[in-house]
């Protein structure tokens, strides 16, 4: 989600604030395969991608069952909600039509011409647009990303029709409409988990913001020294991934390394993301993750993350300091200041939640 340098208004409107326009991924790739600019270049070692294993054991529910209240199913979603942070939802009821048309229309758009492409960077308040990344102009040897990204907000409020690719509207708005639905009864169920009333989560994200990231992962000849979206963690709720069923390219840390996520097809990768971490005062927990790169084929990606709305406060809910807890972990803070924090500086880890932290003497 953060690819660019915003700026909060009073009215919670987001808007770019001087980013630094940097060169499209797709396109340097296109007019010369062998070549990495410096700026992509990851100088530690350490910190450079590897080939991760392939976790087998990241679990899978069922969202069909979860929507019925079944019990087995709620400690299924509550064991992947604490052990992992990740899980995957098969029997979500978004039609496969919907899913392949999404992908089939997002390849295409990024198969289009670069000068077609750059007619939809940052047209509108309320679509971001196609662009590579957006960074503080005084910091200009930031390490960037090898990616290029589509971006949208608050998809529900678009009208204007003649921002948007021929196509492109229709198969975005289906695919989001559904998954929106799949964010709100995944909030139900987890509203359960966290031992509260079934719509407490669903109330927590009125006026709450949608966010829909498109990312497209150009091939790159060297893939272990650069990484597709550095390592973090989600700022918001929920966040719903759609994937190449063919190509693995996200890595998620767990324990001391990382591993690599194979998807089901058709299925959506879902993770937790810091909200839900503060409010359920770190008993769920927001997972690093990553992109990596492949050599040979490119790969994209859809995400949609829930947020909460600017003037919601984060705090552990009361009912979550407990025995296993029994210290509030976090203080409370805005969510709108909190994303602020987070947008402002280059993706690193889970630097960011510091902000929130108690911090223990």
């Amino acid at each position: 989600m953060k690819s660019m340098l915003m700026n909060m208004e009073n009215n919670g409107n987001l808007q770019s604030e001087k980013p630094e326009m940097v060169e499209n991924v797709q396109e340097m790739v296109r007019r010369d395969p062998s070549c990495i600019p410096e700026r992509y270049i990851i100088k530690n070692h350490d910190d450079r991608p590897k080939i991760a294993p392939v976790a087998l054991d990241i679990p899978v529910v069922d969202l069909s069952l979860l929507s019925q209240g079944n019990e087995d199913e709620l400690k299924r979603l509550d064991l992947a909600c604490t052990d992992w942070g990740f899980f995957q939802v098969i029997n979500h009821g978004v039609a496969e039509e919907v899913l392949h048309r999404m992908k089939n229309t997002i390849s295409s758009f990024f198969e289009l011409p670069f000068e077609e492409k750059n007619k939809y960077a940052m047209m509108s308040p309320n679509i971001y647009g196609q662009a590579q990344s957006f960074v503080p102009v005084m910091n200009e040897e930031l390490k960037l990303d090898w990616g290029d990204a589509l971006l949208f907000k608050n998809l529900s409020g678009l009208e204007k029709r003649e921002y948007w690719p021929p196509g492109l509207k229709d198969a975005i708005e289906a695919y989001s409409a559904e998954v929106k639905t799949v964010s709100k009864r995944l909030l139900c169920a987890l509203s359960l988990t966290m031992g509260m009333d079934k719509e407490s989560l669903q109330g927590m994200h009125k006026d709450g913001l949608e966010i829909l990231r498109v990312n497209y992962y150009p091939t790159c000849c060297m893939p272990d020294l650069v990484l597709g979206v550095s390592p973090h963690s989600d700022v918001g709720s929920v966040t719903i991934l759609t994937q190449d069923d063919e190509t693995t390219g996200l890595q998620i840390r767990h324990g001391e390394g990382w591993v690599s996520v194979k998807p089901i097809p058709n299925a959506f990768l879902v993770n937790i993301g810091d909200s839900i971490e503060i409010w359920s005062n770190g008993k769920y927990q927001s997972i690093e993750h990553r992109a990596v790169t492949n050599k040979y084929k490119p790969r994209i990606s859809i995400a949609s993350f829930t947020l909460p709305s600017y003037d919601m406060e984060l705090e552990p809910l009361d009912h979550m300091v407990d025995l296993l807890n029994p210290q509030k972990m976090y203080k409370k803070i805005k969510f709108g200041d909190y994303l602020m924090a987070y947008v402002m500086k280059k993706l690193d880890g889970k630097a960011h939640t510091k902000l929130a932290k108690v911090e223990f003497q």
